[in-house]
């Protein structure tokens, strides 16, 4: 676990962003990204009859919607220990292989830092 007043401003930022989207709509995740300008985009997760998106995915495709080039960091607020190879994915296509995505308890508390890729 990572204390979160240990983390870099920006960062404990789109952990903030992400714990108030999954609380403010009631849903299992919450994720945001920032791009490369310090943009920020949060969502939270997607379950439609027709459309099922995890928040870390449906946060990126808000990025790439909105003309981001490219990725610093990511966020998501889940129950769940791990993020998905297909987060993982959806994270690297934008950002790199490199980019560091923060998994935080419901808390906001982060348990781990993986990479994209």
């Amino acid at each position: 676990m990572t204390d979160s007043n240990a983390l870099d401003p920006e960062d404990r930022k789109i952990v903030t962003l992400a714990r108030s989207a999954r609380a403010r709509n009631g849903v299992p995740e919450g994720a945001a990204v920032r791009d490369d300008t310090g943009r920020t985009y949060v969502a939270g997760t997607v379950e439609l009859r027709s459309l099922k998106l995890s928040a870390l995915r449906t946060a990126v495709a808000m990025a790439v919607a909105s003309g981001a080039k490219s990725l610093e960091a990511a966020a998501v607020v889940t129950q769940a220990e791990s993020v998905s190879d297909e987060d993982l994915a959806a994270v690297a296509d934008l950002g790199g292989t490199g980019t560091p995505v923060l998994v935080a308890g419901p808390d906001g508390t982060v348990r781990s830092t993986v990479t994209a890729g």
